[in-house]
């Protein structure tokens, strides 16, 4: 079994993602298995937290009461460097194909990765 590394669900500044070694695929999700050929202990690895924006969505209402101090924010969907798709915040400005990197920031108090456009 592969050595568990902490990531943003847990406080810390980092996304994690997994790696098989039997077949090359890479998942977002932790799972203890390969989601694409069903091998076990994929292993886990940092993102280099730069991608490119595949789909954006602005949120103009909130959700709960936490979130209304947020409104408007901005939902990514990013195709990472590494070849995984996450979901994320991002900045409002972002578009369809702006290449982006993460950031970390509080938001209705948890931190989350925050993409901005990459310089």
């Amino acid at each position: 079994m592969s050595e568990i590394i902490a990531d943003w669900t847990k406080g810390v500044e980092a996304i994690v993602y997994q790696h098989c070694a039997a077949c090359g695929a890479r998942q977002y999700f932790r799972r203890s298995f390969c989601a694409a050929c069903g091998a076990p202990d994929p292993e886990d690895k940092c993102s280099s937290g730069e991608g490119i924006v595949y789909a954006t969505s602005l949120v103009c209402r909130a959700a709960t009461p936490e979130t209304k101090a947020h409104v408007p924010y901005n939902i990514l969907l990013v195709d990472t460097s590494e070849g995984f798709r996450m979901m994320a915040h991002g900045d409002n400005d972002l578009a369809i194909g702006d290449k982006v990197s993460v950031r970390f920031k509080q938001f209705a108090g948890r931190l989350v990765p925050h993409f901005e456009k990459a310089s």
